[in-house]
């Protein structure tokens, strides 16, 4: 199997993405040979998880498995392991040619996004290209920003003594909008510029977001929504709250006869919790097509979600019209 490696030194987590070219009416011979895989490694100190994901439309048959460990020692002690070759002995003749692995030190868990797909990018770096190469890097991460469906990414420096290569994972909402990236006369421009920092580079696409794998800090939908757009999912969600609670929790302290102040507070003890825990989480995944920046580039999105709020708005107050009788 050739190895490939790249990593954040400031972290510790371990991950090694394996693909593999399954020869053709031996699919199900390799994912019981996978299942096994990931068995024997569940059975190593610090493992944490692993996936394995089937090829993607035109991808040749290619399957990639993710091992995550706690450590790069123990990751390493997994891929030398006597265990590890004996199944990898058993599965010759599974694969067309040999399988490739890059090895990623660092990389912080986040939430899943199910409709998006990744990219893992191996360079062979020219030595003494280093910073020539992390230049070109930026300037590529600035231009991919721009692209449609850009969701982030991740740099992965090498591994000193274990792997060379310098890896880039990255991740687009949909395939479509991934291979129009790939494709693109601005990334063309861009690679023709960066031959002279890197020998070679290999392209694996993954029909997958690596499942909350990494966290692609580097891209913008980690950037918080305009704040005109924050205030008005806030109203959307706090409006009904505050209506709810007064018909309610308000209604039922002034029968109480809890004093005003006291009742006031413990109103808005019950509105911040609900809208911290329950009611924004909520609305911003029914919103994120709109309120994570990434995302709303286009002129029909930001329209769409602002009328998808003013229609609410207006619902609402309609709703609570009728409810209070004072809809006239």
């Amino acid at each position: 199997m050739s190895s490939r490696a790249s990593r954040d030194p400031t972290a510790l987590n371990a991950t090694v993405v394996t693909s593999q070219k399954v020869r053709e009416g031996r699919a199900d011979e390799y994912q019981r040979w996978q299942d096994r895989v990931n068995r024997a490694a569940g059975e190593f100190k610090g493992f944490v998880g692993a996936e394995v994901f089937p090829p993607v439309a035109g991808e040749a048959n290619e399957w990639v498995a993710v091992f995550r460990f706690s450590a790069m020692d123990y990751l390493t002690a997994w891929l030398n392991s006597g265990r590890r070759q004996e199944l990898l002995d058993e599965a010759h003749g599974l694969f067309e040619s040999p399988p490739t692995q890059e090895v990623l030190q660092g990389g912080t868990p986040a939430q899943p996004a199910q409709e998006a797909v990744t990219a893992v990018i191996s360079h062979e770096v020219k030595p003494g290209c280093e910073d020539g190469f992390l230049s070109w890097q930026q300037k590529t991460l600035k231009e991919q920003e721009k692209a449609p469906g850009f969701m982030g990414s991740e740099l992965f420096e090498p591994v000193a003594g274990v792997q060379d290569n310098w890896v880039v994972v990255f991740r687009f909402e949909s395939r479509a909008y991934l291979d129009d990236w790939l494709t693109s006369d601005v990334r063309s421009k861009l690679l023709e510029e960066g031959s002279k920092y890197f020998t070679s580079y290999d392209v694996r696409k993954v029909g997958s977001s690596f499942s909350g794998w990494f966290s692609f800090d580097h891209g913008e939908d980690r950037s918080a929504p305009p704040n005109w757009k924050q205030a008005m999912s806030v109203l959307l969600a706090l409006y009904p709250t505050v209506m709810v609670l007064n018909l309610t929790v308000g209604y039922g302290l002034e029968k109480l006869g809890i004093r005003e102040y006291i009742g006031l507070f413990l109103s808005n003890v019950l509105s911040v919790s609900a809208l911290t825990w329950l009611l924004m989480p909520t609305v911003n995944r029914a919103l994120a097509f709109w309120l994570v920046p990434a995302r709303a580039r286009t002129r029909r999105v930001q329209v769409t979600g602002i009328a998808v709020m003013l229609l609410c708005y207006v619902v609402f107050i309609g709703v609570f019209g009728l409810i209070t009788g004072q809809i006239w």
